[in-house]
């Protein structure tokens, strides 16, 4: 299904800190399998250069990238996995996982694994201007289980601050939130200043 087939609210919900200070625009995506299975292809299959994934728990943070294209993308079971080859694979339940007949999936199990948020977010730092961009999703139990960073114009391939900011790093941003929510480049996402700007 295209992201036309689906309900998303192109206009962001805004999350603000105690103070009031906008901290995050989130745009929240279906969970639906056959909704997450084409949005998560496209993000590894078209857009892995750049990406920075993992889960980011309290107490700690994996940020992973693709070391190369994926050699596939398969679904079973509910499970969506990427193959790097050599370089690995993960999981993702994205859907009822119903396990065998021999040894079915309780229906609690499939209810905590099968994701119950998912959202894309643009991130403010504290002068109020963008600083990250990306995807997240939680499972049943709301327990983080991925998040996606987008190539960050303020960071350098090799993660480290970069001396200016490289604006052309917002390709992946934009062409997401072209194809999934309908929303053309802003002028919004080239105003921070980066990490040393105010964060």
């Amino acid at each position: 299904m295209a992201a036309a087939d689906w309900r998303i609210d192109s206009e962001p919900r805004t999350v603000r800190d105690a103070a009031g200070h906008r901290t995050r625009e989130v745009w929240p995506l279906p969970t639906e399998e056959a909704f997450l299975e084409p949005f998560l292809r496209d993000l590894f299959e078209t857009h892995w250069r750049g990406l920075v994934f993992g889960p980011l728990i309290q107490g700690a943070a994996y940020e992973f990238r693709c070391p190369s294209a994926p050699r596939g993308v398969t679904l079973f079971d509910g499970y969506l996995t990427v193959h790097f080859g050599g370089g690995g694979h993960f999981h993702l339940c994205i859907g009822e996982n119903q396990g065998s007949k021999s040894n079915p999936t309780p229906a609690a199990l499939r209810a905590h694994r099968k994701p119950s948020k998912a959202q894309l977010f643009r991130g403010f730092g504290r002068d109020g201007k963008p600083l990250s961009w990306g995807f997240e999703m939680w499972n049943g139990k709301d327990e983080p289980m991925i998040s996606v960073f987008f190539p960050n114009p303020f960071l350098t391939d090799d993660d480290r601050i970069a001396e200016s900011p490289d604006f052309s790093r917002l390709a992946v941003w934009r062409a997401v939130a072209r194809t999934w929510l309908r929303r053309e480049p802003e002028a919004l996402d080239e105003e921070g200043k980066g990490f040393g700007g105010g964060h």
